[in-house]
Formats: structure tokens, C-alpha cells, sequence
């Protein structure tokens, strides 16, 4: 194994924070604003950070948008995390972005399960395949829906290239029959976040992604560290303390998941700027409220906003 693959299985073994696109005034993403939030990833010990994920509002961007954080971020993390580069799309922009990956600076790249309603399981397999020979670099799956059966989830997973998947489905007895299918080589993670990663883990897999990284990634790295050693009442007990965040996130039929994660970050002196739809925005006056009385509890609350 390479001492990129070592690296890269460390990484996802670890937290896979997923950063937020800030947008300015007219609605553009700016890359640079994500500085703070990089930094303090960094320091907290985050192992990886992704670009372009669901987190980042990726379909929420045209193409050029993509292009963009994929180029300019990597800069702003330098090296101090391991960069991974959200892919998806049609197959062909698909391909493109996974081409430019590790000339823009990037460590590995994540396949978004595509999205079409006409999804042959082998056509996502053909789909992996051509993206993982055009970035050549290692391959995350990102499985949203494992409806596609356990076979073809085995193939996608033999698709050279490929070292994990991101489990982000609550099937947890079905991701424990492919760990088994598959074998060790794979590195399977949570992708339902923190609050999932305890019955994962129980289960065979290694880490978990985050979007609560964007605003404490220490909680996060608490959370790490207490599944790694087998604490699950420390991990339990540190969930349970970011639950009203995340029960917010999970509003309007979880369309409010990034908006609470960017209005958050603003309340607390961090300008992102908005969610774009088809995400809510902005939130419900209730919802702010609630957020707001958060993170003044949090002691995040910038002075401005309080």
C-alpha cells in the first residue's frame, strides 16, 4: 500500500468534514471566506476535508462553480488535512472535474451516486469506472441509496481505484452484510454524520463525515476519539449535547440542513452568506430563534448578532 492510500485510509478513518460554499452579496461563491473555518478545522485535528460534497450545496452550483472551489481550496487547506474532491454529475462533467483533481491539488475524490431516476445498477458501476480512470487518483463512494443491491454495491467497490465508501443510508444490518461481502481493503464510513457513527462503527465501519465541523470541530473530534477507543458513553453523551442542532438541520424534510449549518456559522461572526434553493431559506422565524438561543448557549453567538 502507498503512503498515499496509508494516508488516505487514516484520513477516512478519521472525520470527513464536508466545508459549506460561502456565497458574497450577488450570490457568488468565495472561496477564501472558508479560511477561518479551514483553520480551525486544522487546529481541532479534522483528518480530511471534502470540497463540492452535499454540504457544500454541490448541485446548487453550475459547473464552473464546481470548478472553482475545486481549484482554490486546496490552497487555502494546505496540506494540513486531507483534501478530497466532491465528483458527480453528468458523466462526462463528471469525468471532466475528476480529471482536474490532482492538478488542482487534491488528495482523492468522492462519486456522488448519481441522481437520474433511470439508474442501472451496472450503469453506475460503468459510471465509477470511467471517473476513477480519469482522475487516477483514489476513489470514495458516496452511497445515498442502497436499493441497487448488494451485488453491484460489491462490484463498485471492485472498481479499481476505489479504497472507501460512504455509507449514508440507515440500513446499518445491510452495510454490515457488505462489509462482510468485501473484505478489509475497503475502508466503509459513516455518511449520516455524528449522530449515526456509533451503531456504525459497531458494526465494522471506520469514521464519519461531518457538516458540524464548519462550526465546532472539536465536538467532532471527541466524537472520534471516543469511538476509537470503545467509549461509546463519552461519544453517546457528546451527540446528545449537538442534538437540537442537528434536529434542526433535519427540518422542511431536511431541506434546512446546510441553511442551519451557514446561518449558524454567520450568527457566530463567520459571513457565508445564504443557502441557495432549492434549500430553506431563510429559516423559519421559530427556527432562528431556537438557533440563535444555541449558540448563545454555546458561547459562539459573535457580539454583533447578540
Amino acid at each position: 500500500m502507498s503512503p498515499l492510500s496509508d494516508r488516505l485510509r487514516n484520513a477516512l478513518s478519521g472525520i470527513s468534514g464536508i466545508l459549506v460554499t460561502p456565497m458574497d452579496a450577488d450570490d457568488n461563491p468565495v472561496p477564501r471566506r472558508l479560511t477561518p473555518i479551514i483553520d480551525r478545522c486544522a487546529s481541532a485535528g479534522v483528518d480530511g476535508l471534502t470540497i463540492n460534497g452535499n454540504t457544500s450545496e454541490f448541485y446548487g452550483l453550475t459547473l464552473a462553480e464546481a470548478e472553482r472551489m475545486q481549484a482554490e481550496v486546496p490552497a487555502l487547506i494546505g496540506g494540513r488535512t486531507l483534501v478530497i474532491a466532491g465528483i458527480g454529475r453528468g458523466v462526462r462533467d463528471a469525468v471532466h472535474l475528476a480529471s482536474r483533481a490532482r492538478a488542482d491539488g487534491c488528495d482523492a475524490i468522492m462519486v456522488h451516486q448519481p441522481p437520474d431516476p433511470f439508474v442501472a445498477p451496472r450503469g453506475v458501476v460503468e459510471y465509477v469506472r470511467r471517473v476513477a480512470d480519469a482522475a487516477g487518483l483514489p476513489v470514495v463512494l458516496y452511497l445515498r441509496n442502497d436499493g441497487i443491491g448488494l451485488p453491484a454495491i460489491e462490484a463498485l467497490c471492485r472498481v479499481p481505484g476505489v479504497a472507501g465508501v460512504k455509507w449514508a443510508t440507515p440500513n446499518v444490518m445491510t452495510l454490515a452484510k457488505v462489509i462482510r461481502r468485501v473484505g478489509p481493503e475497503i475502508n466503509f464510513v459513516c455518511g449520516l454524520a455524528e449522530p449515526w457513527a456509533p451503531p456504525m462503527t459497531a458494526v465494522g465501519a471506520k469514521g464519519f463525515t461531518s457538516g458540524l465541523i464548519n462550526l465546532l470541530p472539536e465536538r467532532s473530534v471527541t466524537i472520534r476519539d471516543a469511538l476509537a477507543r470503545g467509549d461509546y458513553a463519552t461519544a453517546n453523551a457528546t451527540i446528545a449535547g449537538i442534538e437540537p442542532f442537528e434536529a434542526l438541520r433535519s427540518e422542511e424534510q431536511n431541506g434546512a440542513n446546510v441553511s442551519v449549518v451557514k446561518a449558524a456559522l454567520t450568527l457566530s461572526g463567520v459571513d457565508v452568506g445564504p443557502a441557495r434553493p432549492p434549500a430553506a431559506w431563510p429559516l423559519a422565524p421559530e427556527s432562528a430563534r431556537a438557533l440563535e438561543g444555541l449558540l448563545r448557549e454555546w458561547g459562539l453567538l459573535a457580539g454583533a448578532a447578540a
